[in-house]
């Protein structure tokens, strides 16, 4: 490992045994470990995950051992289902390792589940990530990630100290894909789209392409769809918030309550969907001056997102609510509607802050559930 990548790869094998048991050291992770099993003395939990290590030698094998059962468990309870559609990918012998550029709808999860996904079709490996260093608040949680094959993203810097970061991010994804054989997840866009319309930022394109060639890194859109957003009210809720005051700003600890409630909150079902590589089509646009090139691939990428959504009811019910119309009528059934609309109450009952504008709140996740449908019949026409 060339140690000019030390200040944001994640751990290599030689590594992982020493951040464990830092880890277990650490106060604040002991807090947490009390609170995830009350009924057990911490001297006890702590003897349990010692035991559990036993055999762990790379980031990899504490995947499995550790964070597989937990997405595993999380997939039981908290999702009706999580399906995969690798199809496009599975020929691709010669390209074993890749770059999943996805739309983001959890900031935990989205990698995790991937990662459980590409284990079951064994695949080599799972994806190293990119966390903000914005989430990373407490030194056990930093150590976790980097544990867990994160890499860490520099935030809120300087527009010079950004370019430089962004570089030297570039450099370190372009080595873990091309030396380190790794696969890598990344977002189309920084942070989520609170309204689910995703949109790839072409800013993330030109930082893949400042450490080398984009058609290296072995692209692959990937579509992630869910049923139920278990955030849509903290979303709806933070679109209220920045209207009434446009200087709001979300809390240290508002982004780990957006993580938990992605976790544990209910999902209805998750689908992953592979999309075209984009091996088979950047040569197409290669000729294109550099400022229409990037536009045009960020294009293409929304173009195989959008068009791999997997349209639950909820989709087409909240297109008609905002509409004001039954056009989709034929996609649901009344006990569908019914069951959204109970739904839609719950989560905005959840929502208490002053001057609380329920119009406005309903709107928001009508709108929330209603874009994935309106992108994807967007790309669909505008390419018949």
């Amino acid at each position: 490992m060339s140690n000019e990548f030390d200040d944001i790869r994640p751990y290599e094998a030689g590594e992982i045994r020493q951040a464990f048991r830092e880890l277990l050291a650490d106060r604040q992770f002991t807090h947490v470990l009390k609170s995830l099993v009350p009924w057990l003395p911490v001297v006890v939990s702590k003897a349990v995950l010692r035991l559990a290590f036993i055999g762990v030698k790379t980031p990899l094998g504490f995947q499995k051992r550790f964070m597989k059962p937990f997405v595993h468990y999380i997939i039981r309870r908290h999702t009706d289902g999580c399906t995969f559609d690798d199809t496009t990918i599975t020929t691709l012998t010669s390209h074993p390792r890749f770059t999943f550029i996805s739309n983001h709808r959890d900031i935990v999860l989205d990698a995790a589940l991937l990662d459980v996904l590409l284990v079951k079709r064994h695949y080599p490996t799972t994806v190293e990530i990119g966390i903000g260093d914005n989430l990373l608040i407490y030194p056990w949680i930093r150590r976790l990630v980097r544990m867990n094959k994160a890499f860490i993203v520099r935030r809120g810097l300087p527009p010079k100290e950004t370019l430089l970061a962004s570089r030297h991010m570039s450099q370190y994804i372009h080595y873990a894909v091309g030396e380190k054989h790794e696969n890598i997840w990344i977002a189309q866009r920084e942070g989520r789209a609170k309204d689910s319309s995703d949109q790839t930022q072409e800013a993330v394109l030109k930082m893949l392409a400042m450490g080398g060639e984009l058609k290296a890194l072995n692209i692959v859109p990937l579509t992630i769809s869910y049923e139920y957003d278990p955030c849509d009210y903290l979303k709806a809720q933070e679109f209220q918030l920045k209207r009434d005051n446009p200087a709001y700003k979300k809390s240290r600890q508002d982004d780990l309550d957006n993580m938990k409630t992605g976790i544990f909150g209910y999902k209805g079902r998750v689908h992953y969907h592979c999309g075209t590589p984009a091996a088979q089509w950047l040569q197409q646009l290669a000729d294109l001056p550099r400022a229409e090139f990037f536009k045009a691939v960020a294009q293409r990428m929304d173009r195989e997102i959008h068009s791999h959504y997997q349209l639950f009811p909820n989709n087409y019910i909240a297109d008609d609510l905002l509409n004001g119309n039954t056009d989709h009528a034929d996609h649901y059934t009344e006990a569908d509607k019914t069951r959204f609309m109970e739904y839609l109450d719950r989560q905005l009952a959840k929502i208490n802050i002053a001057d609380k504008d329920e119009a406005f709140l309903r709107e928001r996740i009508l709108t929330m559930y209603a874009n994935p449908l309106r992108n994807k019949q967007s790309t669909i026409n505008h390419h018949a």
